[in-house]
């Protein structure tokens, strides 16, 4: 029975990064109705400025942080600025191939930079080493600082949805963009402006990552592993792709316990087709009618 619990506690701190990351792909989609494969490449660029800042220009963790996060959120906007706001209207298919094009290009430019294309790194902070006994379940701090701040940032996404005024616009723009510019909704400022926001939330995805897990350049490859979460709660659910990432890295951490070796890579996937099985809409998803 311990091994079982210490194993969902190991499953919902990585199922917390999981669920930062689906945040992020949701975010994106209910805006503006496209995928973003480079997600995954963002939180590499967030833990690798996190790191450079860190150890090379030996800033303070927590300024390095702000300022690596900042950074992210610019390189989304300008990114969605340049490459995506051109290409509104044209085929979701052309869209898509954008992303993993731009997912491939910040991953090749990640490879040219010396500090990072060399062996895989990671980020020591004042939690690193220290754990929490509970009984006999042991719960690293760095695990518990990751879980902490997830449900810090879904709370304050809470409060910026239903507060703010960018909140509801962004809320507006998700359920109709022609009825949202119809109401005065700069449409295209509030595409950005979701962009910037995932890019910051990937880069806390990565910071949070980094000392719990090694950086490298095809970190970026973890971002695909957010798409089950995604898919499971629901693509149009924020509170779905939450617990859709923590009830991934739960189904993982047990598979890859119990199960034989190579199960917790599928395993993800497999949970997939059980729940578009059951409810293809996903577990938070709404339920949409066409008429033929």
């Amino acid at each position: 029975m311990a091994q079982f619990l210490q194993q969902i506690v190991s499953g919902v701190s990585v199922g917390c990064v999981y669920a930062l990351i689906a945040l992020a792909f949701v975010l994106i989609y209910k805006a503006t109705e496209t995928v973003n494969f480079a997600v995954g490449e963002m939180m590499m660029i967030g833990a690798f400025l996190g790191f450079t800042f860190v150890s090379i220009y030996a800033l303070p963790l927590w300024l390095a942080a702000i300022v690596a996060i900042a950074a992210t959120a610019g390189l989304a906007a300008v990114l969605e600025r340049v490459f995506l706001r051109p290409m509104v209207g044209e085929p979701a298919f052309a869209v898509l191939v954008v992303t993993i094009g731009l997912g491939l290009c910040i991953r090749s430019v990640a490879l040219m930079v010396p500090a990072w294309s060399g062996e895989t790194v990671r980020i020591t902070t004042p939690l690193s080493g220290s754990v929490l006994r509970v009984g006999s379940i042991v719960i690293s701090a760095d695990h518990l600082a990751v879980v902490a701040a997830t449900a810090a940032i879904v709370g304050g996404f809470f409060v910026f949805f239903r507060r703010t005024r960018a909140g509801l616009a962004m809320q507006a723009v998700s359920q109709s963009q022609l009825a949202a510019t119809y109401m005065g909704v700069r449409t295209r400022s509030i595409s950005t402006l979701v962009w910037a926001i995932a890019g910051a939330i990937t880069a806390i995805a990565g910071l949070l990552l980094a000392p719990i897990a090694f950086i490298h350049v095809n970190m970026g490859l973890l971002g695909l592993k957010a798409v089950p979460a995604a898919i499971i709660g629901g693509f149009s659910s924020l509170p779905g792709a939450v617990v859709g990432g923590i009830t991934l890295g739960i189904c993982e951490s047990l598979a890859g316990f119990y199960l034989p070796e190579g199960f917790s890579d599928i395993a993800g996937y497999i949970l997939v087709l059980v729940v578009l099985a059951l409810r293809p809409e996903g577990l938070f998803g709404e339920k949409i009618q066409k008429r033929v």
